[in-house]
């Protein structure tokens, strides 16, 4: 089947076929449990290696208006939303040592960010900014954040190398106690967490891995010390060194080609190929993008969300590999329209699959020099099995003398680390240092890994709640029993590729809902009926995606080849749809959800 071309029947049949052997290669029993988190002997892995010694300081015992738990671009916005509501006092928590939160954390050489810089950095208009790139590297993005923060004044009263470690309602004084890891019991009116889902490093929990001599790190705590360099690379530390490096998502998509550039020998052991679509990144200026007019970022970005939600759009300002595989994306959101005809959907929607993802695997074939390779580096299953990946750099680097994939898909991953290297089957690697780009906990932010313990009304905790009944919320923000405690993540409201876009909208709404409350001298507590019905909206239209995650390959959008239950979890109409829902709420009904404070006399 040639590329673009609409697959026949039997082709169909023989591709469903080969996703479903590839697939069996790489299901392991263990599942989402073949990964360990970074504590105990391995909390070396989750150090801050940018931040030198925390600065001493005495505990704080006061009142805030607004404490925000996270200081990635989620708790930013929440701050700078709080500030043009007028709220004087936000405590900004965060655990790095500096606003940023992933890109706080992400150095690592060659990283850039897959969506388009010119809707992924959020506030452009506020501050007058016009990214440099199509695609911004990591660096221009965590500038962008401290800019933000500055702008808002947010290091005002910030509390960096901090980490909250409980949040408790204080019936009494109708505040919570936020008590940190430094010793911090202070109060706030409001509490907004936004510990995010890309902050806790993810370690593979491969036999022997402690017995390593070498010398070892993950790449969201990137070694310049060891590896020299910057991002953009000079790595001269590792000339004359073996470099492995496990991991093959989007960030060793980034960082393999420039260890190819700097490194003696560079091996890649790969379970599972990601899809490598083109980048095409460039330098831009504000007259591409249209900056020279205001609102023009609001715009881009606005049409970029309707786009990849399934919306119509009168054109396509951004036009990249994103939104011109949008219609793919049907099953990794629940962003599209229901269908009338589903199965006549379905039928379309899988030749349009099939189509892409045979492009894509050409690409391969035109890129990678050695048959054997290339054939290694295909992506067989969905498209939308896992994220996808952009780069013109990673395929070529296979094409280098000193650059070596391991395939370790019959062995379900690699078999075991020894002091001197990696096993494969029966073959063993020797090497001087070993990178983990494996990525991020998804999903587990502090509250919903019980991290953070959360106790409300009568000293119910939260997670206890949810394990009885479920989780519950009105649009994912609040819930009963939980006063003035606002959520913001993808739980129970709506998500999209571009994060940013969809933290600053709730951050819209967080801000919101604290003015309404501050005006009306009331609390924010949804009653439990205003859940029921939440709960009916999201479970009514609930796409039925559960049969198409179970033939995935395994990655972290179906745990690991354990399957991705159907349930109300997410707004089933996308996010722009929801959006215009919220700001609709907002004007018409935000009233409800306001619980009239006890006087002070009563207290």
């Amino acid at each position: 089947m040639a590329p673009h071309q609409a697959p026949s029947r039997e082709e169909l049949d023989a591709l469903r076929q080969r996703y479903r052997a590839e697939r069996e290669r790489r299901v392991r029993p263990d599942g989402a449990a073949q990964y360990q988190a970074p504590e105990a002997e391995f909390g070396y892995y989750a150090a801050d290696p940018y931040a030198g010694e925390a600065v001493e300081r005495e505990p704080l015992r006061d009142t805030v208006d607004v404490a925000v738990v996270g200081g990635g671009f989620g708790g930013i916005l929440a701050g700078a939303r709080m500030r043009q509501r007028g709220v004087e006092s936000v405590r900004i928590v965060e655990t790095g040592g500096d606003f940023g939160g992933t890109w706080y954390w992400n150095r690592y050489p060659g990283i850039h960010c897959d969506i388009e810089s010119h809707v992924y950095l959020p506030m452009l208009d506020e501050t007058g900014y016009v990214p440099e790139w199509k695609y911004a590297p990591g660096e221009e993005i965590r500038r962008h954040a401290v800019r933000v923060a500055r702008k808002f004044d947010l290091y005002e009263d910030a509390l960096f190398s901090t980490s909250v470690t409980s949040l408790t309602w204080d019936e009494a004084g109708e505040t919570w106690l936020v008590t940190t890891d430094r010793g911090d019991a202070f109060h706030a009116r409001y509490v907004v967490t936004s510990t995010g889902t890309l902050s806790t490093p993810k370690l593979p929990g491969i036999p022997g891995i402690q017995d390593f001599k070498g010398h070892t790190f993950h790449t969201s705590r990137w070694d310049y010390a060891y590896t020299g360099g910057t991002p953009d690379g000079g790595m001269t530390g590792l000339a004359d060194k073996r470099v492995g490096v496990v991991g093959t998502g989007a960030t060793g998509i980034q960082a393999i080609p420039m260890l190819a550039e700097d490194a003696a020998h560079v091996y890649v052991f790969q379970r599972t190929p990601s899809t490598v679509d083109v980048r095409a990144n460039r330098r831009t200026i504000a007259r591409d993008v249209g900056a020279d007019r205001d609102g023009w970022a609001r715009e881009r970005r606005e049409n970029y969300l309707r786009i990849v939600s399934g919306e119509p759009a009168d054109r396509d300002l951004v036009a990249d590999r994103w939104t011109e595989s949008a219609g793919l994306l049907e099953k990794l959101l629940p962003s599209f329209r229901r269908q009338d005809d589903r199965e006549a959907f379905e039928a379309a929607y899988e030749a349009a699959d099939a189509a892409k993802m045979n492009e894509l695997r050409a690409r391969v074939e035109q890129t990678v020099t050695d048959p054997d390779t290339a054939e290694r580096l295909k992506p067989w299953y969905r498209y939308a099995c896992k994220r996808p990946a952009f780069s013109d750099k990673y395929y070529p680097a296979f094409n280098r003398a000193n650059v070596t994939l391991v395939d370790t898909a019959d062995t379900h991953g690699i078999e075991r680390v020894t002091e001197t290297g990696v096993v494969v089957g029966d073959v063993s690697y020797d090497l001087d240092c070993l990178i983990f780009a494996t990525g991020f906990s998804v999903g587990t932010s502090g509250v919903l890994s019980g991290k953070l313990p959360v106790h409300g009304r009568g000293g119910t905790q939260l997670l206890h709640a949810w394990a009885r009944q479920g989780p519950r919320t009105l649009h994912g923000f609040t819930g009963n029993g939980f006063p003035n405690l606002i959520q913001m993540g993808s739980l129970q409201n709506a998500s999209s590729v571009n994060f940013t876009h969809i933290l600053d909208e709730q951050a819209v709404h967080a801000a919101a809902l604290v003015a309404a409350a501050e005006a009306a001298d009331a609390l924010v507590e949804p009653s439990r009926e205003a859940e029921d019905a939440w709960l009916a909206v999201l479970a009514k239209d609930a796409p039925d995606h559960e049969w198409f995650h179970a033939e995935c390959t395994p990655g972290y959008y179906n745990r690991e080849g354990l399957g991705r239950p159907n349930g109300p979890t997410a707004y089933p109409h996308g996010a722009f749809a929801f959006h215009r829902l919220l700001a609709q709420w907002r004007e018409d009904s935000i009233g409800e959800i306001l619980r009239p404070r006890t006087p002070v006399r009563e207290r």
